[in-house]
């Protein structure tokens, strides 16, 4: 493929490219049963993560439709689903405190031209290199602050206003708690007990949307004196709204600049970590710069909308794969189906009680943490430890935006104190391992049938799961074993660590077994961290390459022509 080829599909919408492979009535038929089952789990959600943000139920579902449509139809992904998210809760609630609901409009705005800027400008591919630790850490955070805004409406609290920071609206929790609502909690509590058993016992149902519908039955029935909708929001609108610019001036763009920023920035990674995600589930490869402008345009229309700020949707997009979707007309049909809900039931929004929206906000909130990944991170040497509770830290008690700063800006410290160590390792060691190693070379040729061998130069780190895993897929078809020669490999950090977890788990979802070659000290200290050892069933371990070429061989192989094809 020519290089302006390549450039030109780079930026092509992946509609297009469904569309032209072709689109038969079972792809429909499976389309519409996962479009319809996302919107029946976007629905609920919509709705509790507009309040969560300070802005009323029906601007989650305007965005829900608006966003979530263009961002499937112009996004580099099949399968993406997008959407109001909890990573903007935080954000959202503090432009809307600081300047109100029309300068979260105009950031926005100015975010959706970011992102674009940033997909043209082939920035896509530079995101994933934000170390794990400072991800995992601001993403737990968040879900941290998500949780505790919920704690009033959970415990019906009378409060007349809720203190924005951490400390000082736990204080206030606990002052109020005196006037606790047995009613609510029941409701809150009952809904989360329901949401949790159907998680468990029933996964494939809509557990958000049956603990929602149940709660307002038994709220409208049975006349339970608990906050609903109706009664904070007495006046909501029904369909969609007009178009209409917020107001734009240079005072004001300067104002919220660094929100629109931070909206940016939190709307490319979690795209393009869900599009990664997705990715996994289906063997397929999205296209990092196109989906930045798809998302660019989602939120500039959902702006125009008096939407809120719309990204890629990790548990949307899983559930969408889950239900069978093959294409990103699956999350079209789901924005579809909630605008046909706005306008034909949006009537019955007001018997929703608020304590169950705050159950589902609490496991969005649980989802989000990623508390199995936080404490994997809490194993790693103090280097990442301490990048992880710091911007954990900085996210709760001071902000996101300090927080995202912050990480990589010490991250990028990290890794070269880690890398000059690394150098100054290599000098005064002898290079005839290096040398045997290249007199290695040419033993390709002597590979057993369905065997790949794959050599790592430099450190390993976050992004290069995807590079190994696209080198699979220009293959052409999955091997049975792959070697991964790691000796030239001087340094394996969290993220790196991360990475390698992930090509493991790719490899066991596609069949393949990973034999690990010549892995020095360090690397396999930090593997052992995470089970992935010499100990560990997941993967084998060998010394150099050529006792790597015999394990393999000793391995029961198949023809690589019989192996399943990557796509």
């Amino acid at each position: 493929m020519k290089p302006y080829d390549a450039r030109l599909t780079a930026f092509t919408p992946k509609l297009v490219t469904v569309l032209g492979e072709g689109y038969t009535f079972d792809r429909l038929r499976r389309d519409s049963i996962a479009g319809l089952t996302v919107a029946i789990v976007a629905l609920p959600l919509a709705m509790a993560l507009a309040i969560a943000s300070g802005a009323t139920p029906d601007k989650g579902l305007i965005t829900a439709v608006i966003a979530g449509f263009l961002i499937s139809a112009l996004g580099g992904s099949r399968v993406q689903v997008g959407g109001p998210t909890g990573a903007f809760v935080v954000v959202v609630f503090n432009v809307i405190a600081q300047h109100g609901y029309d300068g979260l409009l105009l950031a926005t705005l100015m975010a959706g031209v970011l992102l674009i800027v940033a997909g043209y400008s082939g920035l896509g591919s530079l995101v994933r290199f934000i170390p794990q630790p400072v991800v995992t850490g601001f993403t737990a955070g968040i879900a941290v602050i998500i949780a505790s805004s919920q704690v009033k409406d959970f415990l019906g609290l009378s409060m007349k206003t809720v203190p924005a920071d951490f400390i000082p609206k736990w204080s206030a929790y606990f002052s109020a708690l005196g006037s606790l609502q047995l009613a609510t909690l029941a409701i809150g509590a009952g809904s989360l007990t329901l949401i949790i058993a159907l998680r468990k016992w029933a996964p494939r149902l809509p557990g958000f949307l049956i603990a929602v519908v149940l709660a307002s039955a038994i709220v409208a029935l049975l006349h339970v004196p608990v906050e609903t909708i109706g009664s904070r929001f007495p006046e909501l609108p029904t369909g969609l709204p007009a178009l209409a610019l917020p107001e734009i001036s240079l005072a004001r763009l300067q104002a919220v600049a660094p929100a629109a920023f931070t909206i940016a920035f939190l709307a490319g990674i979690e795209a393009l970590l869900s599009a990664v995600v997705a990715d996994g589930m289906i063997g397929s490869r999205h296209r990092s710069n196109q989906e930045l402008v798809g998302q660019g345009v989602a939120n500039m229309a959902s702006a125009v909308f008096g939407g809120l700020p719309a990204t890629g949707a990790i548990a949307r997009t899983a559930t969408n794969i889950r239900a069978g979707a093959v294409t990103p007309i699956a999350g079209m049909l789901h924005a579809v189906f909630l605008l046909l809900f706005i306008l034909f039931a949006s009537d019955l929004m007001a018997f929703v009680p608020l304590a169950a929206l705050a159950a589902i906000l609490f496991m969005v909130a649980w989802g989000m943490s990623e508390h199995h990944r936080f404490l994997q991170l809490l194993r790693m040497p103090n280097g990442d430890r301490s990048l992880l509770l710091l911007t954990f830290g900085l996210t709760i008690f001071i902000d996101l935006t300090v927080a995202i700063a912050v990480g990589v800006t010490l991250a990028s410290l990290l890794f070269m104190m880690r890398m000059s160590r690394a150098v100054e390792i290599a000098s005064d060691s002898e290079g005839s391992a290096f040398d045997a190693e290249e007199e290695e070379l040419d033993q390709r040729t002597a590979l057993p049938a369905g065997v790949e061998v794959f050599r790592i130069d430099g450190p390993i780190f976050f992004g290069v799961a995807n590079d190994l895993m696209d080198t699979l897929r220009r293959i052409g078809s999955a091997p049975k074993i792959i070697i991964l020669r790691m000796r030239r490999v001087p340094l394996l950090d969290a993220s790196g660590v991360t990475a390698m977890g992930d090509i493991v788990d790719h490899a066991e979802v596609l069949g393949i077994r990973v034999i690990l070659s010549g892995v020095t000290a360090q690397p396999m200290e930090m593997l052992e961290r995470v089970s992935l050892g010499p100990s560990s069933n997941r993967v084998s371990h060998s010394p150099n390459f050529a006792d790597a070429v015999r394990l393999a061989s000793s391995l029961t192989v198949e023809p690589a022509s019989t192996a399943p094809t990557l796509h």
